[in-house]
């Protein structure tokens, strides 16, 4: 499909900078299967769900993945081939490797050494310190760190800021705040770039009134990347790559999910990242299979979902591989429709902003 037909006109204002306190007084806009919307906000939600309904939650845990520092050519005189570079870990390939996007590209080459932190807030000697091991397209390269492991967590987590998204990062600088912000409140499995952020709604309460309403909740792990804020540059969506991240659904998830399916209760997906891993998942009968290992998977219109039945998701960026997901999901005229009500009443946008709650079109 041509990509400009995902496109859609977005008032810079309509960008959230910051998130709404509490978390749950998020606007909610409820668009049911023939189209039609309804403001709510995301404390209504378990007045918005049926008892036995399963909400599914990304567990993945935010790090400080955003990494600065300087790049020293091997065999360089002192004081040259130096140069200012960022990385933004997105995967990770081994206890000692990551994969990340550096900018500026150009200045990096295989075996170039990175000293990571050198303002001094990094262990032992000051520096975390990295290899470039390949380079790939786009500015993605291959780090091979001095520290492994543990240790290598550790450094990361001293020297690193929260990589916030590009559109807020343009905006303002990440800070203390956004190391709360920017995580769910029930995040547990290290390794995220970017927050599942349909989970930022939630709180302790919210989560107490939906058990008390007989909502399950049911979490897996899927490892978001930086790849999430890649736009989408070609002109149709069959030449568009999406970059691999790697998830989990455990063998006792996949047996509670699969019985609840049996008894003919909803699988409600928290994010577009949950709803990404359960059809990673899922075999072409809607069963869901155990899954470990990355996953590509790119949904347009046209897909036939497998595994869920609706979709709480926030609001995303025009061209992007998420807004081709919802369109796919309700249907592009649907989706359409909702974006232009949410923007002509002053819904916020992106990571930070407000959420909708999304029906699964007939196929």
């Amino acid at each position: 499909m041509r990509v400009d037909l995902f496109d859609f006109e977005l008032p810079p204002e309509r960008i959230a900078l910051r998130p709404v306190s509490p978390r749950e007084s998020a606007r909610l806009l409820c668009v049911d299967p023939a189209g039609a919307l309804a403001d709510q906000t995301v404390g209504d939600l378990p007045s918005l769900l049926t008892p036995g309904d399963v909400l599914v939650f990304n567990d993945t845990k935010v790090i400080p993945a955003q990494l600065e520092g300087l790049r020293r050519r091997p065999g360089s005189v002192e004081g040259e081939g130096v140069a200012q570079i960022s990385a933004t870990l997105h995967m990770r390939e081994a206890p000692d490797r990551w994969v990340a996007f550096v900018r500026p590209g150009k200045r990096v080459k295989v075996g170039d050494r990175i000293a990571f932190g050198h303002g001094g807030n990094a262990c032992l000697a000051g520096t975390l310190e990295a290899t470039v091991e390949t380079r790939g397209e786009g500015g993605e390269a291959s780090l091979r760190f001095d520290l492994s492991g543990p240790a290598l967590d550790e450094a990361i987590a001293a020297v690193g800021h929260i990589p916030l998204p590009p559109y807020i990062a343009s905006k303002r600088p990440d800070d203390s705040q956004d190391r709360t912000d920017y995580q769910t409140v029930y995040a547990r499995e290290d390794g995220a770039v970017a927050a599942p952020t349909a989970g930022l709604h939630f709180t302790p309460d919210l989560f107490a009134r939906l058990a008390a309403r007989d909502i399950a909740t049911e979490y897996l792990t899927l490892h978001v990347g930086a790849g999430t804020f890649l736009p989408v540059k070609a002109e149709d969506t069959a030449d568009h790559r999406m970059h691999s991240e790697i998830g989990r659904v455990t063998e006792e998830s996949a047996e509670r999910l699969n019985a609840a399916r049996r008894a003919g209760r909803r699988i409600v997906s928290v994010g577009t990242t949950s709803l990404r891993l359960l059809e990673s998942a899922a075999d072409a009968d809607g069963t869901i299979r155990p899954f470990s290992g990355p996953t590509d998977i790119f949904i347009t219109p046209g897909y036939r979902f497998r595994a869920v039945d609706r979709l709480m998701t926030n609001f995303h960026l025009p061209r992007s591989t998420l807004f081709m997901l919802v369109s796919a999901f309700s249907g592009i005229d649907t989706m359409k429709s909702a974006y232009a009500h949410a923007i002509a009443n002053e819904y916020r946008f992106y990571s930070y902003g407000d959420a909708c709650l999304l029906d699964r079109a007939a196929a």
